[in-house]
């Protein structure tokens, strides 16, 4: 006999996740895939197709939601577009999901995904308003009020990664994004290569930011001040959210999280230096606490509210 469960799928670049959950947003089953981007859209969605008809063989869906890496259309779960993988602009994605497994399924950002997933399971719990930034590859941002996603006006987002921070249209994705503090640390290290910080990076070519956390342990002064100068960035950018929407945490996710502590403690000195004196000490800042599950668990989330609604 099939168990009940919620199904969820997390798709991006590079990795897709097929999950079945319970109505607590505990994962019961999973299926994970590496996304060929040289495949496209119609590759990943073979993929998705499988992972579904592996589970469907255990349980009977209840609802579904997707997590799509890129802009889609929340409403009516068509994909706007994506950065990374070629094919999906203009996509059905809900209505084709919903093929799969006969069942309602909403489709939504993965960062927003994401933020109601830390906010009712995570580092957020118990905290309302919750604000939520992915800082990897790029920079993304979501808004959860009520233990509901918040999405304001069509066709509007949380994007945080396209808040400028001059005018000269300088945004937070170029100072701050997983790829910008690679490109912070190439630039130092071609400017000093006998440097100790420099010979721990080595000669590796993308993902130079993994380098970060153990020579923030040593208290390299490089790397302390990439950190240094990449937190003052979001910490002025988080700001502008603290005075607009006041979030009572601002989580931190997505690659750049890993490094924990330091860039925590970093964010959170910088945006009380930019928070007005009379909304000090402004927002608790914590890294985000799910992990590779944060989109997954989130998906079985907003199914779950999706059958509630």
């Amino acid at each position: 006999m099939k168990s009940k469960g919620f199904f969820g799928v997390e798709t991006g670049g590079t990795k897709l996740q097929v999950v079945a959950g319970d109505a607590q947003a505990n994962i019961l089953d999973r299926r994970r895939f590496a996304i060929d981007p040289k495949r496209g859209a119609a590759g990943i969605r073979e993929q998705i197709e499988s992972g579904i008809a592996d589970l469907l063989q255990k349980f009977e869906p209840l609802a579904g939601a997707i997590g799509f890496g890129g802009p889609v259309d929340w409403q009516t779960g068509e994909v706007r577009c994506s950065h990374q993988v070629e094919g999906w602009s203009g996509f059905p994605l809900g209505k084709w999901a919903n093929s799969l497994i006969g069942t309602p399924v909403v489709v939504d950002n993965d960062a927003n995904i994401a933020a109601l997933s830390e906010a009712l399971r995570g580092a957020g719990v118990g905290r309302n308003p919750v604000f939520y930034v992915t800082l990897g590859s790029g920079v993304g941002g979501g808004l959860v009020i009520g233990g509901k996603i918040f999405h304001g006006a069509k066709p509007g987002e949380a994007e945080l990664g396209h808040v400028r921070l001059d005018r000269s249209g300088v945004t937070v994705e170029q100072r701050c994004s997983g790829w910008s503090v690679d490109k912070k640390i190439r630039n130092f290290c071609e400017q000093q290569p006998s440097s100790k910080f420099a010979r721990a990076v080595g000669n590796q070519r993308g993902g130079e930011a993994k380098a970060m956390g153990d020579a923030l342990a040593e208290g390299d002064p490089a790397a302390v001040a990439i950190l240094a100068e990449m937190a003052e960035d979001l910490g002025f950018a988080l700001s502008h959210v603290t005075h607009l929407i006041h979030p009572e945490v601002v989580v931190l996710g997505g690659g750049l999280s890993l490094l924990g502590e330091p860039l925590r403690r970093a964010v959170a000195a910088s945006l009380e230096r930019f928070t007005m004196e009379a909304f000090r000490p402004g927002p608790q800042l914590q890294i985000a606490a799910l992990g590779e599950d944060v989109v997954p668990i989130g998906c079985l989330l907003a199914a779950r509210q999706l059958v509630a609604a």
